[in-house]
């Protein structure tokens, strides 16, 4: 560190930027001609370099979740990590190499060694990934990509990959000429000692078609642990804001780095039927107004996630109404007390990432056990009677149900939902003025509406859905369905994400609608 001190300006030492507070769990220093000293600090939370003859990246700050490797190989360090240049500025993949000399040799290795115990605590390294590129999927970016950030960082990982192309093109080199739900076929029969987790590199729908792939496997309920993680090239990957945040959710060096060491996290899913036809579906359903921004603006898709804005706008002047009759198993009704059950239960589940529970993280022995060779019975497919069930029969705007706050970059619809709480948040918009739609744009990307009182919003274990008219859309995790009766119900637990987490990443402050 004296050394270091030395060949610093006055101004460069008022930029270091390890908290004096910090607890320094190692130091190395390499080099030792003034001017070009590398220092490296390993904290609790944050690995620091320092490197003043480095013009580019003279000084880096990482979060230990953005370590991607540190090693001594030869008579080199090397170190590739994700950094900003700047605080709002988007992630770089970043390699480090310097010379160690032969008597530091034992000291870097021992600081390369703690730098990946605590950054991969509880995580399997290098993994082997199963990647899923759709190349037709939002803007059409998927294949450059994958070429330019996810598999440099797979490699700087130590991850091996088997890479497959699903959609119709032909894109060498990483697949073959395919066909519409090819991911679907390959997943079904899944090997399940074979992969870590699945990545797919497209937008929600072919989560969606990997999720009713593991479904249709001989072993459906240990292929269905196999972890999943989404890296966002779609219009709205809101799977990927869930997980990631919303600065990071559509960012493709944060997804593929959750690729390669994120955590299991179990998630419940859902069972949608619609007379004899069952699928599962994991981010939402969507009836009226929703559905149509959505499926109905497929054709901009070039234009990413500002399609649904367009969807949204054209459908308030179009201001159609849903004729629906909606039953719902209700488990909790009152807002205040979602609003405070949410924050309790994210303290929990940050507080317990890395438990012995969680730290079972997905290895090909774990994925491979297990008896059970069916989904879950559905428990909810008759006539909806009994206790806790309620009917809204009156024309609505839209229907909303789903998992995971955010459903696109810039509406949070479900800011209290959970990944495992065992229920679906279903949310019911009235019919109001369309300046009243209108205003609820402002607030809607922090989750505000759900105060609103002409929005119903209800914790549910199933809810069914009876139409009155032909003339709407339905839409499943973004994908177009009939619009027909259909039903829906809770499965805890049935699939698995990886996350950096353990939860997911979304703040909700906001006690009122307009605070």
């Amino acid at each position: 560190m004296s050394t270091l001190k030395r060949v610093l300006s006055p101004k460069d030492k008022r930029k270091q930027t390890v908290p004096e507070d910090a607890t320094k769990l190692k130091e190395l220093t390499l080099g030792d001609q003034p001017g070009k000293v590398s220092e490296f600090i390993l904290t609790e939370d944050t690995l620091y370099v320092t490197r003043p003859d480095n013009q580019l990246w003279p000084r880096i700050a990482a979060p230990l979740r953005n370590v991607v490797w540190a090693e001594v190989t030869g008579d080199d360090l090397k170190l590739s990590l994700l950094a900003r240049k700047k605080k709002n500025d988007r992630l770089y993949l970043v390699h480090i190499q310097g010379a160690v000399s032969t008597d530091k040799k034992e000291e870097a290795k021992n600081f390369t060694e703690a730098v990946m115990d605590v950054s991969y605590k509880s995580v399997k390294r290098g993994r082997h990934l199963l990647v899923l590129v759709n190349p037709k999927s939002g803007p059409g970016k998927s294949v450059t990509s994958f070429h330019k950030k996810i598999e440099p960082l797979f490699k700087a990982a130590h991850c091996t990959t088997d890479v497959i192309c699903t959609s119709f093109i032909h894109v060498n080199p990483i697949a073959i000429t395919t066909h519409h739900k090819h991911a679907l076929e390959i997943v079904k029969t899944l090997s399940l000692d074979k992969y870590d987790a699945i990545v797919t590199v497209s937008g929600d729908g072919l989560v969606h078609e990997v999720l009713n792939g593991l479904a249709v496997h001989e072993n459906p309920m240990q292929a269905l642990k196999t972890p999943i993680a989404p890296i966002p090239t779609g219009s709205g990957n809101a799977l990927a804001l869930n997980l990631l945040g919303i600065e990071e959710g559509f960012d493709v060096f944060a997804a593929a780095l959750n690729a390669a060491k994120g955590v299991p996290m179990p998630v419940d899913i859902f069972s949608m039927t619609q007379g004899d036809n069952r699928i599962l579906s994991f981010v939402s359903q969507a009836m009226g107004l929703m559905a149509e921004l959505d499926v109905d603006t497929e054709h901009l898709r070039f234009i990413g996630d500002t399609r649904f804005m367009y969807g949204f706008l054209r459908g308030v002047v179009q201001h159609k109404k849903c004729p629906v009759k909606v039953s719902i198993k209700v488990v909790e009704a009152d807002k205040q007390k979602m609003f405070d059950n949410f924050h309790s239960t994210r303290a929990e589940s940050l507080r317990n990432l890395h438990s012995p529970e969680v730290q079972s993280s997905a290895t090909h022995s774990d994925a491979a056990t297990g008896t059970s060779s069916s989904l879950p019975s559905l428990q909810h497919k008759d006539e909806p009677t009994g206790d806790g069930w309620i009917t809204f029969e009156e024309p609505i705007c839209y229907l909303y149900a789903g998992k995971g706050p955010y459903v696109g970059r810039d509406f949070m619809q479900f800011p209290v939902s959970h990944p495992d709480d065992g229920c679906i948040d279903v949310v019911i918009q009235e019919v109001i003025p369309r300046k009243d739609m209108l205003s609820m744009i402002d607030g809607a990307n922090e989750g505000r509406t759900f105060w609103a009182a002409n929005q119903r919003y209800f914790k549910a274990e199933a809810y069914r859905v009876e139409t009155h008219t032909p003339h709407s859309s339905l839409s499943i995790d973004g994908e177009r369905y009939p619009f027909e009766p259909y039903q829906v119900e809770v499965h805890p637990k049935l699939a698995t994400w990886l996350s950096p987490y353990g939860a997911y990443h979304a703040e909700f402050t906001h006690t009122t609608l307009k605070d």
